[in-house]
């Protein structure tokens, strides 16, 4: 058969994949529960308050592929994966790195000078692949949670200011934010004039400013409500750019 054959034409209607940070307590894990069906991949212990189905909370990262790999391998009827959350997977994968090469901490890996952390990419991919066939061959919405951290952005052609993004090492960051079709960040409406609080109304900021890292590929507007139903709307409304294969 021709490679020209297997070429595909027209827009890919694939199942979302979405990276949603914010502080703690704002409610991204709510938001994760009321998407379609959803299964809790638990990284860390937050769920007593909150009516879902998850897996025993991964103590190790082998624990966690091996919740997502049963998702692939084992018959369900789950339609969307929440990750919950990365920063604290970070910690295992971290710890991963730290037993393969039989030290304690992640800086003194492999000799140091960063190279734990690279070695930590390693295990993330591992991540990635996994969601990647949840997505493609199981039809799951991905849903990868995150807390908040504040950074200083040096912008080239502006002064440096700080700003919000996902509480993870910047390889990490990079590495996610480049697969996910939409980084979003989790937050509160505030007043313009001191920045007090507008009402309290929940939000979602959905494209890149200065208050923190954001993208999406499907036209969503600078701000929404931190609802499920908002965020499929805008799904099913925006675009559809077309999709990179991460």
């Amino acid at each position: 058969m021709s490679l020209l054959q297997n070429i595909h034409c027209g827009k890919r209607q694939k199942p979302p994949r979405l990276l949603i940070y914010g502080s703690e307590g704002i409610g991204k894990s709510t938001l994760a529960a009321s998407a379609p069906k959803p299964i809790f991949v638990p990284t860390e212990d937050g769920l007593d308050q909150i009516t879902c189905d998850a897996f025993p909370l991964a103590r190790s990262f082998p624990e966690v592929t091996s919740h997502l790999g049963a998702l692939a391998t084992e018959p369900h009827d789950y339609k969307t994966v929440a990750l919950d959350s990365a920063d604290w997977l970070e910690r295992l994968v971290w710890d991963q790195v730290c037993k393969d090469f039989g030290v304690r901490n992640i800086e003194k890996a492999d000799g140091g000078y960063g190279k734990g952390y690279v070695h930590a990419l390693t295990y993330w991919r591992q991540i990635v692949d996994a969601l990647r066939t949840l997505r493609e061959e199981r039809n799951m919405i991905v849903m990868i949670l995150a807390h908040a951290k504040v950074e200083t952005f040096i912008d080239p052609e502006t002064s440096s200011f700080d700003r919000f993004s996902p509480r993870l090492h910047k390889l990490a960051t990079a590495l996610l934010c480049e697969w996910c079709d939409a980084i979003l960040l989790a937050t509160r409406e505030m007043g313009a004039a001191k920045g007090e609080k507008s009402g309290g109304q929940r939000i979602l900021r959905c494209t890149p400013s200065a208050v923190g890292v954001a993208k999406n590929r499907y036209g969503f507007p600078d701000v929404m409500p931190l609802t499920w139903n908002a965020l499929y709307q805008g799904i099913l409304g925006g675009p559809h750019a077309e999709a990179r294969n991460g």
